[in-house]
């Protein structure tokens, strides 16, 4: 059946559900009556025209909601176009049309026409007539009485005309020049709300955590002698846990009761109730509705943190656009979901809205499934005046008050606030909920962006302040986010003010252009900053994130070092203890280049440990564990989710090489015999040939049977130029090979041994000073690359300020040059390129046949060929790399972020414990096939 078939079934099915659902409510009931899809995924078809742009001046169909210019209309446009006098900033008007019946029987009800969402100003007509005034401001809820324009039991027709450029230039500053892509368009959802004449104007919601309940009700016409009935359901059991009524003889009314028992909310257990509303006279119900909440308790106490039930919290968060690259910002019911299974994959607890506030559906999946929620007022570098700015202001809070995920409100971003205008949000909100000023220390909290490591912006010990960056770690391409993340969340977490944070930003926001056949576009750099790709892949941020927010940490294990199978593990939930989290265990083998067995396994059911205490726990281990190579630990939450798995190897490299390849035969012994010219050293032994330099004594060539591998050491090592002062060779009592080379610098002398078995090993000696990229590298054609398998951390790569979310074990992937942040269109992770610690072993395969390293050194890093940089990096994501293709390192650079170098972004102490391992000669085995 063709698609397009299969979706009218879908949107008339759809239909038919929403109608048939209203006609089968009591007259007396809130409806929703949607005039376009609910959301992206069960759009509608309108009739449609655009003034300019694609498609101009051509009456034809477009699907609701949408933005208009990912149905192939108008222009796009970034919303720094308007400083490029190269880009023209789109200003096109969309004209709109849909036709629908009203019933006779809605002839007594009032009918409000709401929109959630249209960028930007719109005029709204029915049957001919304007409704009301002109709407201003692309992200809000708006509605209009429509009740006397409507012909009852006929076809009513609405048109609404969309202007993408705002005649409040406030508003373009606010929204339409701002660091995001900017669209036109019916983006959110249109619907009819059908109430009867005496029905409630607003619920506003104030339910806290000790169960004490208080709610503002507005009546449109307030019936003489009549009341409001409150009842109280438990979500998931359908239980009416109490009740109570209130006589009302005002349109405006306070209602107050304490409901004993009910559970609190909050991100780990999101506990939710229905309050259904009911407005009561004579014994008759005269209308009737329900709100979802959520009893818990927000304060933010002064110079000393935000409390949540009473609970000192640290917000997990991150930022997040409405954005997909294939609808814009008209989001799904899948894409929501999506987002917020990845946050809690990640270990978050909190989102931040950038820089506008979402969908209704985000704020409910939120609510049910359990994050906190910093709720927008746009503003980016720019503020509404006080014209419009308190009417969205207050559209925004009377949309999204109610969700207990709610927890503050943000006024703009850096500068895109409007002071004036902050009255207007505890004018509304019942709950007076904390107002932020991302990037600003007011209020009480401090919001600085992109604090460095050491930088005193920061600012823990200076203001008094509660600390809570809402721009940290700045992710473009592969810098930031998880770069850093550790040492900055292990400094904050020392001081009492800290509060949390939100990393920038969730995914990278490149769009569709069917304008630029297909492409997706980020705009150069400046939408590629996030942990995931457009279409949600994950980046080696994601694991890191994941490893560094765990709310069950272990302390360090190192079964290699008489561990006795006894761990240290801290409990980092706010409000769960872990009574009902456990810890798995596996014990796996290694053998050779196969998939590792499983010899070992079990579980440790976890003591009630409250939360930010620790305990010591044992795993129980067999006798005969340390017959394996790996040892593995998960941590499993208190829902039965995997929060991380640990994997360290149970032996240093040296023994560990010998125990992995335990069972492959020995290699025969055979003559070796040498030829020498006045440029190189010819070595053969059976079918192959190994050709060294004489005025170097690097390895230059290797030849098996008729394949030639060009396999050729390096001329200088890496990170030093180094002068060969000497290069001799001998043969031993064994018949083995030894080609020395001396140096002037780093490495004072590197060994070549080959054996009779066909095998080489390469010993350079020690360093004897640091750098931050150290190493002995070699040259092989990329383009003959096919596969690598590994044994050592994966199976994404690491930076020197990255080390977390990679765990040890046998790892496998295929040759890409996947860019992150950059190359969409063929986005493959893990990414090929990059470094790899705790190395253990390396098969490389290629066209010219296999290549197989080891080593008996520890703490070594690969380096798997050089990552090719996106070409508008900045500095700060442009580390040092390698000069080789294939390189094995004492030391790799840091990656720093769009704003900061990468030595801004770590630890001194980090630094100087990477550069103590630098103490062992490196030592690597090699064989060719």
């Amino acid at each position: 059946m063709p698609s397009n078939i299969c979706r009218l079934i879908s949107i008339f099915g759809l239909s038919l559900l929403l109608f048939s659902t209203a006609k089968g409510q009591s007259q007396n009931e809130y409806k929703r009556v949607y005039l376009s899809g609910k959301d992206a995924a069960s759009q509608v078809y309108w009739d449609f025209k655009v003034s300019d742009g694609r498609k101009k001046e051509q009456w034809t169909k477009i699907l609701v909601p949408s933005n208009w210019e990912m149905q192939g209309f108008g222009n796009f446009n970034y919303g720094h176009d308007h400083k490029n006098p190269e880009r023209k900033v789109a200003d096109e008007i969309g004209y709109y049309k849909h036709e629908f019946d009203v019933p006779s029987a809605w002839r007594k009800n009032v009918i409000n026409l709401v929109f959630d969402g249209a960028m930007t100003d719109t005029e709204v007509k029915i049957n001919g007539e304007i409704v009301g005034p002109i709407h201003q401001g692309g992200f809000y809820r708006f509605s209009y009485d429509i009740s006397d324009f409507l012909d009852f039991g006929s076809k009513n027709i609405l048109e609404v005309k969309v202007y993408k450029r705002s005649s409040n230039q406030s508003v373009n500053k606010a929204e339409r020049e701002a660091d995001f892509w900017i669209f036109g368009g019916i983006f959110r959802p249109v619907f009819l709300e059908v109430v009867p004449h005496n029905h409630f104007t607003r619920i506003a919601v104030n339910a806290k955590a000790d169960g004490s309940f208080e709610a503002l009700i507005t009546v449109k016409d307030v019936p003489r002698l009549s009341e409001i009935q409150v009842q109280l359901v438990e979500q998931k059991s359908g239980e009416v846990v109490g009740e109570f009524a209130q006589a009302i003889d005002s349109d405006s009314v306070w209602l107050s009761h304490v409901f004993p028992g009910v559970k609190s909310w909050n991100p780990e257990t999101p506990n939710l109730y229905i309050a259904r509303f009911s407005l009561i006279r004579n014994k008759k119900i005269l209308y009737q509705k329900t709100e979802k909440i959520g009893f818990r308790t927000v304060e933010l106490r002064s110079q000393d943190g935000i409390y949540i039930n009473n609970v000192k919290v640290i917000l997990k968060g991150v930022n997040r656009h409405s954005f997909y690259p294939t609808t814009g910002r008209a989001l799904s019911e899948a894409n929501h979901l999506e987002d917020i299974l990845l946050m809690k994959e990640m270990n978050m607890n909190a989102v931040r809205m950038s820089h506008y506030n979402p969908d209704e559906r985000f704020l409910e999946l939120a609510d049910s499934l359990g994050l906190f929620v910093l709720d927008e007022v746009t503003g980016w570098q720019d503020g509404y005046d006080t014209i419009v700015g308190p009417k969205l202001i207050q559209e925004t809070v009377l949309k999204d008050a109610n969700h207990p995920a709610v927890i503050a409100w943000d006024h703009g971003n850096e500068g895109g606030w409007n002071f004036q205008n902050e009255p207007f949000f505890h004018l509304v909100d019942v709950q007076k909920r904390p107002i932020i000023y991302p990037w600003l220390n007011r209020n009480g909290i401090d919001t600085k962006h992109y604090p460095t490591y050491d930088s005193p912006e920061g600012r823990l010990d200076k203001s008094g302040n509660i600390f809570m960056p809402t721009e940290l770690l700045h992710g473009m391409y592969d810098g930031g986010l998880g770069a850093g993340l550790d040492d900055f969340w292990t400094k904050y977490s020392k001081s009492p003010l800290f509060a949390g944070g939100f990393l920038w930003v969730f995914s990278d926001e490149a769009v569709i252009r069917d304008d630029k056949g297909g492409m997706l576009d980020s705009d150069g750099n400046h939408a590629p900053d996030g942990i995931l790709g457009p279409y949600r892949e994950k980046e080696g941020s994601f694991y890191t994130i994941k490893e560094v927010w765990s709310p069950i940490q272990l302390g360090a294990f190192i079964p290699t070092d008489g561990f006795d199978g006894k761990i240290q593990v801290t409990n980092n939930y706010l409000y769960s203890d872990l009574s009902t989290s456990k810890l798995e265990w596996s014990v796996e083998k290694n053998d050779s280049w196969k998939d590792a067995e499983k010899l070992h396994s079990g579980s440790v059911l976890l003591p009630n440990v409250k939360p930010g205490q620790s305990t010591e726990v044992d795993l129980g281990l067999p006798i005969t564990w340390r017959d394996g190579d790996v040892l593995k630990i998960a941590a499993i939450g208190i829902n039965g989710e995997e929060l991380y798995t640990w994997s360290e190897a149970i032996r240093k490299p040296k023994e560990g090489n010998p125990s992995y390849f335990s069972s492959r035969p020995a290699l025969d012994s055979q003559i070796i015999t040498v030829r020498e010219s006045s440029v190189d050293i010819h070595i053969s032994i059976g079918e192959k040939l190994f050709v060294f330099g004489k005025d170097r004594g690097n390895l230059q060539l290797v030849k098996v049977g008729k394949s030639i591998i060009n396999l050729n050491q390096a001329l200088n090592p890496e990170g030093v130029n180094a002068s060969v002062e000497k290069v001799t060779w001998k043969q031993m009592k064994d018949g083995t090979i030894q080609i020395m080379s001396t140096y002037d610098t780093y490495p004072k002398k590197i060994t070549w041994t080959v054996f009779t078995t066909g095998e080489l090993m390469m010993e350079a000696s020690a360093p004897e000073s640091s750098l931050d990229l150290l190493g002995i590298g070699f040259s092989f054609p990329e383009e003959k690359v096919l596969s690598a398998k590994w044994i050592g951390n994966g199976p994404y790569r690491v930076w020197a300020n990255r080390m977390k979310g990679v765990e040890f074990g046998l790892w496998e992937k295929e040759y890409n040059n996947t860019m992150t942040g950059h190359s969409f269109e063929n986005l493959v992770y893990p990414e090929f390129k990059g470094f790899h610690a705790d190395f253990h072993a390396l098969l490389l395969e290629t066209e010219e046949g296999r290549i197989e390293v080891r080593t008996e050194t520890p703490n070594l890093y690969m380096g798997l060929f050089k990552p090719v940089l996106p070409e508008n990096s900045t500095p700060g994501t442009k580390p040092v790399l390698p000069h080789s293709d294939l390189s094995f390192l004492y030391s790799i650079p840091t990656i720093g972020t769009k704003f900061h170098l990468g030595s801004e972004m770590i630890a001194p102490e980090t630094v100087k414990a990477s550069r103590e391992e630098q103490a062992s000669s490196m030592i690597l085995w090699f064989r060719f096939d």
